[in-house]
């Protein structure tokens, strides 16, 4: 399912227009973007949570030459954890 199914059915669903569904889906993803930058969770009860993951400096392999050795710096990800009534629907 891409982004614009996931309008499509929000629209359908929520009897508004594409124009009206799009915005909210857009400000949905914002305010959670906006929220993971603070380090803050983002919990969606019965979905899951939302949080940034601290990822150490490591040091890797170069894959255009193998024998050579770099540095990958620390790093912050997002990551999602998926809530009960998600895994079991998906289950």
């Amino acid at each position: 399912m891409t982004k614009q199914d996931l309008i499509n059915a929000i629209a359908a669903e929520a009897k508004v227009t594409k124009k009206s569904a799009a915005d909210m889906f857009g400000t949905l993803l914002k305010y959670v973007t906006k929220s993971l930058k603070k380090g803050e969770n983002v919990t969606i009860t019965g979905f899951g949570t939302f949080r940034v993951s601290q990822r150490r400096a490591r040091v890797g392999v170069n894959p255009r030459n193998p024998g050579e050795k770099i540095k990958i710096p620390a790093m912050k990800l997002p990551a999602f954890k998926a809530g009960k009534s998600l895994k079991d629907a998906v289950r």
